[in-house]
């Protein structure tokens, strides 16, 4: 089997290397996690031997030719900046929403990647477990027009002696949350593999959530490489595309006194507070969705609401395979809390002194580390007990009183970016340059 490696894939934006995940970072300066996939920034014309027409003609070729496996594999690094009309193909399997992964050593701790597999290979495994390969199963991710190469996304759950045999070569199905936590926002291209992950994962859920028509409840069958699926009944032929779920999440502001309101929910681990966040209903404007959700939550009237950022979510249940987080500043016109302990645990306003010193406590890079180091475990077959949602220790090794989630999530940038808003310079960014982001730019 050959495993693929790719070169260093450049974001947008410059990522700064942090030598602790503090609330010193900030939106402006990193690209958010899941944000920022570098293989569909745009879709090639249909004529485009990389477009997801002409691939997926291209792939119905090649699973019908049964020397595929016996054909020399072109490595990715290696590959010259010339396209070619018949580009290569790289697949990730997923397996029950998990990517498969491998770890490799890393500067201070080890360093997740994507299991990429060639086509052939791919044929070879599903083979052993029983299953022809076919053209349906295939998810089209996007291209790279420079590398000559097409990627694809299967989800492999059936094979049951995949797991197995992917793990006799050191190669794992790691749950995204993990590989989330484990990714060094450091690491230009883990970062770039994350949102990698992110989309495939929703692409594939949406597809096993929607194998049934919605009008007339027949079966639906793929189009466009997957891009979306339509109603196999001759009488329907409903065109179905992949869902996304707005997700509307506030730092409710009191102005006049200098704090925030932040909540907690039963499922936080220990001390973890967050901002507020709810789903929008139809006929709803986002305003109006922030408003609501915080008066039905907290009791708390807001007036003014100001856009911040958004963030794509893909880790939230199977049902909802894709979540997009849309954040806002919230100012508060009633200070009176009356929590509805059917959504929340608890919401207090807290001063802005109080949650600098959570963000400033809060080791982020030492869960980063810590997960960094369990899918080295998972991927060696020696899985430890560590917990990831153990608590995070202040540097004399005390628990501080609050923390916030970290820099994955976009409530991370929402509070840091408030507590640091008055910094005379902006915010300050401590910045290194590390082997894994920096050595090939």
């Amino acid at each position: 089997m050959l495993l693929f490696l790719p070169r260093p894939l450049t974001l947008t934006r410059t990522l700064c290397y942090v030598t602790r995940f503090s609330a010193t970072m900030s939106t402006n300066l990193q690209t958010q996690a899941f944000a920022g996939n570098p293989i569909r920034s745009k879709t090639p014309k249909s004529t485009d031997p990389f477009s997801p027409t002409s691939a997926l003609e291209s792939l119905k070729t090649r699973l019908l030719d049964n020397t595929l496996h016996c054909q020399p594999q072109k490595h990715h690094s290696s590959l010259s900046s010339s396209s070619s009309s018949s580009p290569d193909f790289k697949v990730l399997p997923f397996r029950k929403g998990r990517p498969l992964t491998y770890s490799g050593p890393g500067e201070t701790a080890p360093v997740w990647h994507l299991g990429w597999i060639s086509l052939g290979d791919c044929k070879i495994f599903l083979a052993n477990s029983g299953i022809e390969l076919k053209e349906e199963a295939l998810v089209y991710l996007g291209s790279r027009s420079a590398d000559d190469v097409v990627y694809w996304a299967i989800d492999v759950s059936d094979g049951d002696s995949l797991a197995s045999e992917f793990g006799s070569k050191q190669l794992c199905f790691v749950e995204l949350r993990t590989v989330m936590v484990a990714t060094d926002w450091a690491d230009q291209r883990a970062m770039a593999d994350l949102a990698i992950a992110g989309h495939a994962r929703a692409l594939l859920e949406w597809h096993n959530v929607s194998r049934f028509c919605g009008h007339c409840g027949e079966k639906t069958i793929p189009k466009e490489a997957g891009k979306l699926k339509q109603c196999s009944n001759a009488s329907c032929k409903k065109r179905i595309y992949p869902r996304v779920d707005p997700v509307v999440i506030m730092l409710v502001i009191d102005r006049e006194n200098d704090r925030v309101l932040l909540s907690r929910q039963s499922r936080f681990v220990p001390r973890m507070w967050s901002c507020i966040a709810g789903f929008i209903e139809p006929g709803e404007s986002l305003e109006e969705a922030v408003r609501r959700e915080t008066w039905e939550e907290t009791g708390i009237e807001v007036g003014e609401v100001v856009y911040h950022t958004s963030q794509p979510w893909p880790v939230g249940p199977n049902s909802m395979p894709c979540q997009l987080m849309v954040g806002f500043y919230a100012y508060a016109k009633s200070f009176e809390i009356n929590v509805d302990k059917e959504e929340l645990e608890d919401a207090r306003w807290h001063s802005r002194e109080d949650v600098k010193k959570a963000l400033t406590f809060a080791e982020y890079i030492k869960a980063q580390r810590t997960a960094a180091a369990k899918v080295e475990q998972m991927c060696k077959g020696v899985e430890r007990g560590q917990s990831l949602a153990a608590d995070f220790n202040v540097e004399s090794g005390e628990l501080a009183p609050i923390f916030i989630p970290g820099p994955f999530a976009i409530a991370h940038h929402l509070i840091s970016s408030w507590v640091y808003k008055d910094a005379p310079d902006g915010v300050q960014v401590q910045t290194a340059p590390s082997s894994t982001s920096m050595s090939n730019l």
